[in-house]
């Protein structure tokens, strides 16, 4: 199984006439998934290499059954558009867009958890969501991920994010789902948002989380880990040597005083039952060596040569 998305996924692509929705969408679609739709207000009528575009969301979730989008719009239109996508009964969205104002994605985050708690925002300034062989929505390079695996993955850092699927794939262990959670102070979709799906998921058994300095999303998901999971997790988290006030890459990685570091990170997953990484490639390691110890019942994937 998969969460959030799977083969049957309808994708509409917000911006799909821009250079970052044409690029990413079409990739999207070459990867398998099911891009049905464009949307760039005042170019319906067009289309993108066959994929039909229109003036709105509503139009594509009427015309094509799109269920979930994929926001590539630039940041100053990037909260109505993800506001247009709830109201068109969008159940999943996925923004990619950076340097949305900190006011817009608290607005939106409480818009949508006061009028459509029905739908999940990814993101935003996130690489994405991709279920190996079945969906794959964002920026994630497909080639690094390898379905038929039992490990899930969720990430505050892009870049980490493609280093774990590497790390793991390079070694024959396979992905269930891998998600970027985005690094932004107001995250749509949180690390234990993650976990409680993946939690829920019967053929996700270990989960790796990377986190980084900034925020208690990382505190919260250990308190979550110690109370309700029962599956094992790996985690890094990133930033050890970020001295107070500085920012690490994202809006949301910065150490104020003792809060948000990650040594208070990496000892509340400790205290959770978490087997904490020193480093990227470690963590891949240490995620192998607790796949191996349930090989009887699982048979690891062909390496990703």
């Amino acid at each position: 199984m998969s969460i959030f998305v799977d083969e049957n996924t309808k994708v509409v692509v917000l911006g799909l006439t821009g250079s970052q929705g044409r690029f990413h969408g079409l990739r999207n679609r070459a990867y398998g998934t099911k891009v049905v739709a464009g949307v760039t207000p005042g170019k319906g009528g067009q289309d993108v290499e066959g994929i039909p575009v229109y003036d709105t969301v509503a139009e594509a979730v009427e015309r094509q059954g799109a269920d979930a989008a994929f926001v590539a719009v630039p940041p100053r239109g990037a909260a109505e558009a993800i506001v247009n996508c709830a109201a068109a009964g969008i159940a999943f969205v996925v923004c990619i867009t950076e340097h949305i104002p900190a006011k817009d994605e608290a607005l939106v985050a409480a818009r949508l958890r006061r009028d459509f708690p029905g739908t999940r925002l990814l993101g935003p300034n996130c690489p994405g969501v991709i279920s190996p062989g079945k969906c794959n929505i964002g920026i994630t390079s497909g080639d690094i991920a390898l379905p038929g695996g039992p490990v899930g993955i969720v990430s505050r850092s892009g870049t980490l994010t493609y280093q774990a699927l590497h790390e793991l794939s390079q070694q024959g262990v396979g992905q269930t789902t891998c998600v970027g959670i985005g690094g932004d102070p107001v995250p749509g979709t949180t690390f234990v948002d993650a976990l409680q799906a993946f939690e829920a998921d019967p053929e996700t058994r270990a989960i790796m989380m990377i986190g980084e300095i900034g925020g208690d999303g990382e505190e919260r998901a250990a308190d979550y880990i110690r109370n309700e999971m029962s599956k094992p997790v790996v985690a890094y988290v990133a930033g050890v040597t970020a001295p107070e006030g500085r920012k690490m890459g994202h809006a949301g990685a910065i150490v104020s005083g003792s809060k948000g570091t990650a040594k208070a990170k990496i000892e509340a997953l400790r205290s959770a039952g978490v087997i904490v990484a020193k480093n990227p490639t470690e963590a891949g390691e240490l995620m192998v060596g607790v796949v191996r110890q349930f090989e009887g019942e699982w048979t690891a994937t062909t390496p990703a040569q």
